[in-house]
């Protein structure tokens, strides 16, 4: 087999760069096909929320009401994924809106502190996540949860195929530039599974709103910054899940 096959251990890996889940130590050599694991990125988000839906389901049943309960898998959800996604929405928000320059937007991207472009995307971001999970949980139940984890994943890889690196350095770089093939993969797989949880045609609609608002981001990132960065592509999953959650919505 050539290094670009698809393998069961990309799931590893790409477990190991999109959340702070201990896991088995893999040997140096796997993380060369780092980019290569972007296929399998819809499937960790579906594996990050799954037990996440089983204490819903338990919180619910012990008489948790659905906001309460929406807020706990949230704040859960951001334990597992160190909040990298949450992170890069600020970070670029702050990048985008708060620099003149390519040079000096990437320089505030790669500061750690925080401005106030950053603390409203992250505001307005977690409310709307944490009130469309609580309708979501009302209507869909405790397993709607996890088409919206899978499909707003496939926005990464996308946007790893389709823009360039905007600097020389930084997660994003050091994971690499995704073959087209691995984005392709990703896609139907969050199609494939998510058709599992919702109808088909909820799913096409699901996915056309991810499509637009990635080509969207996209098209600013390149305007703004020259590429991606890995704060792009946290803002981009955070975007894609609102997009997701708005379209499920009643």
């Amino acid at each position: 087999m050539t290094k670009n096959d698809f393998k069961g251990r990309d799931v590893l890996i790409a477990m190991v760069l999109l959340t702070r889940i201990p896991l088995p130590t893999l040997p140096p050599q796997a993380f060369e096909r780092q980019s290569n694991s972007a296929w399998s990125f819809p499937l960790v988000g579906g594996l990050i929320v799954l037990p996440l839906c089983v204490l819903a389901s338990l919180l619910m049943t012990l008489g948790f009401s659905a906001e309460i309960t929406a807020g706990l898998i949230l704040a859960h959800q951001m334990l597992l994924t160190g909040a990298m996604h949450e992170d890069g929405l600020a970070d670029t928000a702050d990048g985008f809106w708060g620099g003149f320059t390519k040079e000096r937007r990437l320089e505030i991207m790669k500061d750690s502190q925080i401005g106030s472009y950053g603390v409203l995307a992250l505001v307005l971001c977690v409310g709307l996540r944490w009130l469309s999970y609580a309708a979501i949980l009302q209507t869909l139940g405790v397993w709607g949860l996890i088409p919206v984890a899978i499909l707003s994943r496939a926005a990464m890889p996308f946007l790893m195929w389709h823009l360039p690196h905007a600097r020389t350095s930084g997660l994003s770089q050091s994971v690499g530039r995704v073959d087209g093939k691995y984005c392709i993969a990703a896609i139907l797989l969050s199609g494939a599974i998510s058709g599992m949880f919702l109808p088909l045609t909820t799913v096409l609609a699901a996915a056309g709103a991810v499509s637009l608002v990635t080509l969207g981001l996209g098209a600013l990132a390149k305007r703004k910054i020259g590429g991606q960065t890995g704060d792009v592509l946290g803002a981009s999953q955070q975007i894609a899940e609102i997009a997701v959650l708005l379209t499920l919505l009643p």
